[in-house]
């Protein structure tokens, strides 16, 4: 008897293995602009007029890596992950931003044109002349938290690295939830991943061990995946 497969059976071997292909590719994610498969790890961009993130492959990500290139539309959202190791952020300070849960996240929108009869003023002003949004992941998804006029400009003042923030794209995570004081600089796209861990797994008032332990783990690694970042 041949050691080599027969016709029938070498396509039938080669429908197996194209199935197996298609059924891969089709667990696949999509590039949401042009509809490429992508992998688990891919990059994202931001939708300026939704806020929302948008999965995109290789070749569109190459295509929105210069600031400019989304004509005001599209913004790459980096990957740059800092741990600010001396981040000044004493209890009197987080109570003057007036978030009334014990984590958040921070991030600056670009000021839009000024609207004739429009307010001149927005809460939260940088000193870049941009505004802050603050959230905090609650179970029932993100909720927006206004901040006092200036707090954030006095957190400015006093942590420089603010001031690099990336509009729209990169957010300050704080984590002051059962005596921890974790600060970092984040893609949005992590912070969206915290709030989806709460709101999916949160129980009772609590929130139950089970999704504490899960917080715990997300910030040990997103500890352990930052560089740290120090003002000396």
């Amino acid at each position: 008897m041949s050691a080599s497969a027969s016709p029938l059976a070498a396509s039938r071997l080669r429908g197996v293995a194209r199935r197996a292909r298609e059924e891969a590719v089709a667990e696949l994610e999509q590039c949401e602009l042009c509809g490429e498969p992508i992998g688990a790890e891919h990059a994202h961009l931001l939708d300026l007029r939704t806020h929302q993130p948008m999965c995109a492959c290789q070749g569109c990500r190459i295509l929105f890596d210069r600031p400019a290139a989304g004509g005001g539309h599209y913004r790459l959202i980096g990957d740059r992950r800092l741990l600010l190791a001396d981040f000044a952020l004493d209890d009197v300070t987080w109570a003057d931003l007036r978030i009334p849960v014990e984590m958040a996240f921070l991030l600056k929108v670009a000021a839009e044109p000024e609207q004739e009869g429009g307010e001149a003023e927005l809460p939260g002003e940088a000193a870049d002349g941009s505004h802050v949004q603050a959230f905090y992941p609650s179970p029932m998804g993100p909720t927006e938290s206004l901040l006092e006029l200036g707090a954030w400009s006095e957190l400015e003042r006093l942590n420089p690295v603010l001031r690099e923030m990336e509009p729209e794209v990169e957010a300050l995570l704080v984590n002051r939830a059962r005596g921890a004081r974790q600060h970092f600089i984040v893609p949005i796209t992590d912070a969206y991943s915290l709030v989806a861990l709460i709101r999916t797994r949160w129980r009772g008032l609590s929130g139950g061990e089970e999704v504490w332990a899960e917080i715990d783990s997300f910030f040990e690694r997103l500890e352990s995946g930052s560089k740290t970042y120090a003002k000396s």
